[in-house]
């Protein structure tokens, strides 16, 4: 062979490996990321759920892609998201910020499997059959906030005792705001206080909701559970602060941003958790083979330079219940 021809040859053997190489490489899983709210609210929950699939070996742009869809509190934006998804033919659709993005994916598809995030009974919302045998292909994580609210109450009591008059702050459009009142009433005049419930549904509500506290001559504040009132931490918080409205919340997100106090389950370690579940059915897992994992640890999270600036001791017996002080 002339040497021309085997330089030739070798070159052209050089050239054909790596182009064999690439075409074997399989195609990295997509998965969708549906969500009833804002980006800008939830991104320290999404990267909760990035960390879940971090810790199971999946990294976002190296061997795994997501595709988020973002109804920015437009509930009707949903199932035209939800089809785009399913048209895409995602690996695992992860139904996020409220049960109605479970409920339109599971209404597209009885394929794709589903993972969801919920802070209601699955099981009454008819998420799943049940908690150890979700069925179908869908599974999640859930986490209990109804039936706290008497506790929260309790709570902002023992730390604002002065306080005869409290406001519930709820999202009228959310039908899991409805018995939130009514577990509430008991509670409250159990203490002697009287509650005063008010409503939000959009931004210019929530200013609304502040003024009307201010003529009710309110002394404390519980923000109801509801993914739209947990996507303006920011203007409750600076609006609490405004008024000088002691305020529990029920996330820890509130609190870190300047927030009084909160009680509930830790949200973003839900949404971690829902990040290893994806994961696990991208290596293979059937939905219907997982537990839904529910949540049941509960942690009191008080921002102490908050307490301060409202001119609040905090009594040390209900230091002693906190789980975490920020300060």
């Amino acid at each position: 062979m002339r040497r021309r021809e085997f330089i030739t040859l070798t070159c052209g053997v050089a050239v054909a490996w790596p182009l064999a190489t690439r075409a074997q490489q399989p195609a990295i899983p997509v998965i969708g990321f549906l969500n009833g709210q804002t980006a800008q609210a939830f991104a320290p929950r999404v990267a909760s759920f990035r960390r879940g699939l971090n810790e199971a070996g999946y990294i976002e742009g190296q061997n795994l892609a997501i595709e988020y869809r973002w109804a920015d509190g437009q509930a009707d934006r949903l199932p035209p998201l939800t089809a785009d998804l399913v048209r895409r033919r995602v690996a695992v659709i992860a139904a996020t910020g409220g049960n109605n993005s479970a409920l339109v994916a599971m209404a597209a598809t009885k394929t794709i499997p589903i993972v969801f995030t919920s802070s209601d009974n699955p099981t009454e919302r008819g998420l799943v059959a049940s908690f150890n045998r979700p069925g179908g292909n869908v599974t999640g994580v859930s986490w209990v906030n109804a039936g706290l609210g008497p506790k929260r109450l309790g709570l902002l009591h023992e730390l604002v005792p002065n306080a005869t008059i409290v406001a519930l702050l709820i999202n009228p459009n959310n039908p899991e705001s409805v018995r939130q009142p009514a577990e509430l009433q008991d509670a409250a005049r159990a203490m002697g206080l009287q509650l005063v419930v008010l409503t939000a549904a959009t931004a210019g509500d929530i200013d609304a909701a502040f003024t009307a506290m201010v003529q009710n001559r309110v002394g404390a504040l519980l923000v109801g559970s509801d993914p739209f009132l947990a996507n303006w931490p920011e203007q409750i918080v600076a609006l609490a602060a405004q008024h000088t409205i002691p305020t529990i919340y029920t996330g820890r997100g509130p609190v870190e941003a300047g927030g009084l106090m909160s009680y509930g389950n830790n949200v973003k370690d839900a949404y971690r958790l829902a990040g290893i579940y994806t994961a696990r059915i991208l290596k293979g897992a059937k939905p219907a083979d997982l537990p839904v994992i529910h949540m049941t640890k509960f942690e009191l999270i008080i921002n102490l330079k908050t307490a301060k600036a409202l001119g609040l001791d905090v009594p040390m017996r209900l230091l002693m219940q906190v789980n975490e002080v920020i300060e």
